[in-house]
């Protein structure tokens, strides 16, 4: 499994993949950061950091399908799926080893964004609070969201597909509250409450607002689990169908 992993993140940090997204998510978060201090008159303040963390969830779903959608789609296109489904690793532990590859590419990403918390604490005070729990729910909807996205990825060869298809899906999900709460299916209240009931937004807007509860954290866990399981399912399909 370690074996994997570590070919997982050599793809990543061997090439300029990794750091041009981590780029491309420092830029967005400074926009997001400089916007947000632009509309402060003080000199002196109490920053959160809530509204920037839940405008930078919207922009970062055009990044998290670009760091998965070659996650199996390559191995396929480059031959090498034939050679990791006959290894003696599990399936389940190649899932795993993918799947923390892009976790550890993700916190590398988020590690960049604690500069702005400390540069800010020198000029004003930051609500920690609001902060750890705007980073616990980050943390938790970008492992969610990767988890589909590498799911996608394993149902395609052409990772540009991939790419294009995890957009589209993260983009559903993202706004499947606004649309559940649209004058056409409240009409519906049973399908109302089955549509809000996988909405992640909210969810993350409780740890934008510095609340962690129980009930949010078990949506994201079983979420995951949930996700990863078709994972598995998914290769498992594929290996049994190589024989």
């Amino acid at each position: 499994m370690f074996s994997i992993y570590k070919k997982e993140l050599q793809s990543f940090f061997y090439t300029p993949f990794a750091y041009a997204l981590t780029a491309l998510f420092m830029l967005l978060f400074t926009y997001m950061f400089n916007t947000s201090i632009g509309n402060v008159e003080n000199p002196v303040f109490m920053f959160s950091f809530t509204e920037i963390f839940y405008n930078v969830i919207f922009y970062f779903i055009f990044i998290i399908p670009i760091m998965t959608m070659r996650t199996y789609a390559d191995e396929r296109k480059f031959g090498t799926e034939v050679l990791l489904m006959s290894s003696p690793v599990s399936v389940l532990k190649i899932v795993l080893a993918k799947f923390f590859a892009n976790i550890t590419v993700f916190i590398f990403m988020i590690l960049g964004s604690t500069l702005f918390p400390i540069v800010t604490s020198n000029y004003g005070e930051v609500v920690m609070s609001q902060l750890i729990c705007a980073y616990i729910g980050f943390f938790c909807w970008g492992a969610m969201f990767i988890a589909l996205g590498m799911l996608i990825s394993s149902f395609t060869e052409n990772s540009i597909i991939a790419g294009i298809i995890g957009e589209l899906a993260m983009f559903i999900f993202l706004f499947i509250d606004d649309f559940s709460m649209t004058d056409f299916i409240s009409q519906y209240p049973k399908i109302q409450s089955a549509l809000y009931a996988f909405a992640a937004q909210p969810r993350f807007a409780f740890f934008s607002q510095g609340f962690i509860r129980l009930s949010d954290l078990v949506f994201f866990a079983s979420a995951i689990i949930v996700l990863l399981t078709w994972n598995y399912l998914s290769l498992e399909k594929r290996r049994w169908n190589r024989g």
